[in-house]
């Protein structure tokens, strides 16, 4: 994932609402969300050259997210994926808190970071760049690739317009890619500066990345409402035109 948002308690029907974006290299082999077969509770999408994933979440209500903490002068080479971090709390049976806890402990030379690990009614943020546990309060949040809600425009851009979308009477999933989908970039004094120099902060700039060789791979929207019902939808962009696959299920 490289743009996440929140909305956490935020809503009088979903006490979660979570719609992210996962950019790539587009030649980078992918499989669709859909159940492991070694592990057929887990609902995810799959990187194929190391085996884990970005996002995905169980049968039994566990949730798992991860975005890249951008900087190019810390990058561990030969460290793990870090896809791992995500399908090691889905296929797990702890707490979310107590499996941060255990990366702490661990210390794997991981490169940067961040880490949305929980369930329907408890959700923690770790980045492994501050070495910070942040449970995630009601509100509408924001994560791209730095810290929880820092205030980058692409993370600022999306909050105000999913806190529009969830404002309105009704709203529907399409709307909610409608977010996840602009592609407007801000001006270059409004810019972070990573270290990865101005032509590609302008590229990665927007919530929805488009290139010759990096960008949107795909779209990902959880719905959970009050009474349990979960509903997971994946948009994908690999081929010559959008697929989605997707599945409900029942947390209550």
């Amino acid at each position: 994932m490289c743009t996440l948002l929140l909305a956490y308690r935020a809503h009088p029907r979903y006490r979660l609402i979570l719609a992210a974006n996962r950019d790539e290299f587009y030649r980078r082999p992918t499989a669709a969300a859909a159940y492991w077969e070694e592990a057929p509770h887990l609902f995810a999408g799959r990187d194929l050259v190391h085996g884990g994933t970005w996002l995905g979440i169980t049968t039994g209500g566990r949730i798992a997210a991860l975005t890249n903490y951008r900087d190019p002068h810390a990058v561990s080479k030969h460290g793990p994926s870090r896809g791992r971090l995500v399908s090691g709390f889905l296929e797990g049976t702890g707490g979310g808190d107590a499996y941060i806890e255990g990366l702490r402990q661990e210390d794997a030379p991981y490169s940067g970071y961040n880490l949305l690990v929980g369930e329907k009614d408890r959700l923690y943020c770790y980045s492994n760049r501050t070495d910070q546990t942040v449970r995630i309060t009601p509100g509408i949040h924001g994560l791209s690739n730095h810290l929880l809600n820092t205030p980058w425009p692409k993370v600022e851009r999306g909050k105000k317009a999913l806190a529009r979308v969830l404002g309105g009477s009704r709203f529907s999933t399409e709307d909610l890619f409608e977010v996840l989908a602009d592609t407007a970039k801000p001006p270059d004094d409004q810019l972070p500066d990573t270290g990865v120099g101005l032509e590609m902060e302008r590229l990665l700039s927007p919530i929805f990345i488009a290139s010759e060789s990096y960008g949107t791979r795909c779209s990902s929207l959880l719905l959970v409402d009050n009474e349990g019902k979960a509903t997971f939808v994946e948009r994908s962009f690999d081929g010559s035109a959008p697929s989605e696959t997707g599945v409900s299920l029942d947390w209550s």
